[in-house]
């Protein structure tokens, strides 16, 4: 699911947001307590562990992009079906996130879409509905397969 407009089914959270102000730690909190109770957590071996870690991280770039680039988010809406989570932050910006200028990995800073290029399975940006201004940046990631028992091969 890539196109920017599909979604998983099931089951939906959205935060409305206002300004920057601990708005990463407001959706980091949110986003985990969704995963929580979506059976993320408590992950299901290292693998499902290190997926979470990536979800948490996804949303503090996507959020601190919107704050910014964007002058804040105003709504986290995260998507939850078929072993896929679907994240979109949406915010007043029609800029739409755009690749820089590639720079040392040793700097601070202007890695954010990198770092979705590597831990999101897919990721974009589309303009808001109708009427609307602005743009929702949205990623995917899929829930890592469950853990089986049994004796180790």
């Amino acid at each position: 699911m890539a196109d920017g407009d599909a979604v998983p089914p099931n089951q939906v959270r959205r935060l409305v947001l206002h300004g920057t102000r601990g708005v990463v730690s407001r959706c980091r909190d949110f986003t985990r307590q969704a995963l929580a109770d979506w059976g993320w957590i408590p992950a299901d071996g290292e693998e499902a562990r290190e997926r979470v870690e990536d979800v948490l991280l996804l949303v503090s770039e996507v959020v601190t992009n919107a704050c910014l680039h964007a002058g804040g988010p105003e709504e986290l809406v995260l998507r939850h079906g078929e072993g896929l989570l679907r994240v979109e932050v949406s915010d007043a910006s029609p800029e739409h996130p755009r690749a820089r200028k590639p720079r040392s990995p040793a700097l601070p800073g202007g890695h954010g879409l990198l770092v979705l290029d590597r831990l999101a399975g897919a990721w974009g940006s589309r303009d808001k509905g109708p009427g609307a201004v602005g743009k929702v940046v949205w990623l995917e990631v899929s829930r890592p397969p469950a853990r089986t028992t049994g004796a180790p091969e």
